[in-house]
């Protein structure tokens, strides 16, 4: 497996009662496929996989399996504290149709690095899945170094890293461990540019929710090395990804999912986008429809 592209971390959508609104879902999907975009996550940080029942969590991903139907990679989030807890459920995601489990470094247990090592090592052996390393210190309380992945991407099972810090050295670093069985890929909308023009395959993006179209043909410029193209398509991208910040993620991809008739909230503690925002979510929304009009109209 070589992940690359447009990767789409999928939102979960719910209905006003807060159930999961399967219709949207399907929706959603649909959009992401007609788009053109090159693989999704089901139940990673931005699919609120912590508020999912196991339940929903695998009606999420054989509804989503179905749909794409090996069309693009589905990636399953699978990333728990414990190493047992996350193979069992990397061995469940195998099972209801996932092609690869996205594990994000245990969350809150703060492990050494040689744990790291241990604990993915564990999941990639057990050979459920080919297994995509995930790095986003900033929600786990834990940094994947470069040295550590260098220890960790010649196993044959693990075929990625998502790299969600921002800053260029660390793209740097990991950049020189790319190779034909291990992708890196950037986790940050923002510098996801920056970080393709220097090598890296892809983006897990959040804000390819919105505006697939857009962000598909944002990889094809910045993978194609057309610099002056996908910087200035990058420039025009920046507010909106400014946005997808101005509150925790999902809370204002949300918001515009929501204007585009896809989902209607999310669950506690996470709360709909504050009313003060309201105003600028309307207007992102309006530049959304207008920038993925352009760009279908450009890719035609």
């Amino acid at each position: 497996m070589h992940l690359s592209g447009s990767i789409t971390a999928l939102a979960t959508p719910f209905t006003a009662s807060g159930d999961i609104d399967f219709s949207a879902w399907d929706r959603l999907l649909q959009s992401q496929i007609d788009a053109g975009t090159q693989g999704v996550v089901v139940a990673g940080s931005t699919g609120e996989a912590n508020a999912l029942t196991d339940d929903e969590y695998e009606a999420l991903l054989r509804r989503a399996a179905g749909l794409v139907a090996k069309r693009i990679p589905v990636l399953a989030g699978t990333g728990l504290s414990n190493t047992a807890k996350t193979i069992e459920l990397t061995r469940s995601a195998a099972a209801w149709g996932a092609d690869a489990a996205l594990v994000v470094t245990p969350p809150y247990v703060r492990p050494t690095q040689t744990g790291l090592i241990a604990h993915y090592r564990a999941v990639a052996d057990d050979g459920a899945l080919p297994v995509v390393l995930y790095n986003v210190p900033g929600r786990t309380g834990c940094d994947l170094l470069p040295a550590t992945v260098a220890e960790l991407a010649p196993h044959p099972r693990i075929v990625a890293i998502k790299e969600a810090r921002p800053e260029p050295e660390r793209m740097a670093d990991l950049l020189a461990l790319r190779g034909a069985g291990f992708a890196v890929l950037s986790g940050d909308d923002p510098t996801a540019a920056r970080a393709m023009l220097a090598g890296a395959d892809g983006v897990i993006s959040v804000a390819s929710n919105a505006l697939p179209v857009a962000m598909r043909r944002f990889c094809d410029l910045a993978r194609a090395g057309r610099r002056a193209e996908a910087e200035a398509l990058d420039a025009e991208l920046q507010p909106i990804f400014d946005f997808m910040g101005i509150e925790p993620n999902p809370i204002p991809v949300k918001a515009i999912l929501a204007r585009q008739g896809i989902g209607q909230g999310l669950r506690l503690p996470l709360t709909t986008l504050s009313a003060t925002h309201a105003a600028t979510a309307d207007a992102m929304a309006a530049r959304i429809a207008a920038i993925e009009g352009e760009t279908a109209v450009a890719a035609a």
